[in-house]
């Protein structure tokens, strides 16, 4: 079993988006691309942004740090520490309304199904 602070990884992303030229940083904290799911902490400096992209399986980002924006087309959900947005299944971008460090959670869809 492992444990982590969410609190700390959040700290430690922010202070390196804080170094960054780019004024992000992200740490894989489970999982990766060998797993269906995988959880990163994205810190973003304020103004800052995850360019649109399209929705790789279902996800969620949980704000732990700071404010920020979920953009989808027309539709915009705003999200302060503690929040859980929704991740809606198209094309979206993230931006940071102040410095803020996130959880993003995705479960990648499967190109094949398995049967037992």
């Amino acid at each position: 079993m492992q444990k982590l602070s969410l609190d700390a990884l959040a700290r430690e992303q922010l202070d390196a988006a804080r170094r960054s030229p780019a004024g992000r940083a992200a740490h894989t904290a489970v999982g990766g691309h060998e797993h269906v799911m995988r959880q990163t902490v994205i810190a973003l400096l304020r103004g800052r942004s995850l360019a649109e992209h399209v929705n790789p399986g279902e996800a969620t980002v949980h704000v732990l740090l700071g404010r920020v924006r979920l953009v989808s087309g027309d539709n915009a959900w705003d999200g302060r520490r503690g929040d859980l947005l929704i991740v809606p299944p198209a094309s979206h971008s993230l931006e940071a309304l102040e410095d803020a460090a996130v959880l993003l959670t995705v479960a990648k869809r499967s190109s094949h199904t398995s049967s037992l």
